[in-house]
């Protein structure tokens, strides 16, 4: 049993994490990546919710920013109007600052590998438990 609460308490400890080193990484990579105008996008990336099943077995995260961040992130913006095709008639000048996304999706598997090699352990230790009992039960 105090292995399970060890599991539950690693991974309470890693998902409340996770939320503050994510906004930590983007502000870096938008201050490193001049992703900066008016300062509003910096300022933006915050922590929104985190909701559990208390086993942290289940966890929801939440994070939020300035959609202008997802144009810089892509290059896309205002210059394209809507309905182009892509022709602007010029050489086009934004170019994509992955402030978000490269970041983003290298943290959400560093986080998958965490709740699987967790929660496996913890189903390993579960089982284990369960053998030695019934095996203590029938041979004493």
């Amino acid at each position: 049993m105090e292995q399970i609460r060890h599991a539950q308490a690693e991974r309470e400890k890693y998902i409340l994490a996770f939320n503050d080193t994510m906004l930590k990484i983007w502000r870096e990579q938008i201050t490193l990546l001049d992703v900066i105008d008016t300062g509003r996008l910096l300022k933006s990336p915050k922590s929104i919710a985190v909701r559990t099943d208390g086993r942290f077995i289940e966890a929801t995260l939440s994070q939020g920013f300035l959609e202008y961040g997802l144009w810089q992130d892509f290059g896309t913006g205002k210059e394209v109007p809507r309905g182009n095709t892509g022709d602007i008639g010029r050489e086009k000048k934004r170019i994509a600052k992955r402030w978000f996304s490269r970041k983003y999706y290298a943290s959400v598997m560093n986080i998958r590998d965490f709740m699987a090699e967790s929660i496996g352990h913890e189903f390993v230790g579960i089982v284990a438990n369960a053998i030695d009992d019934h095996y203590r039960r029938y041979n004493h």
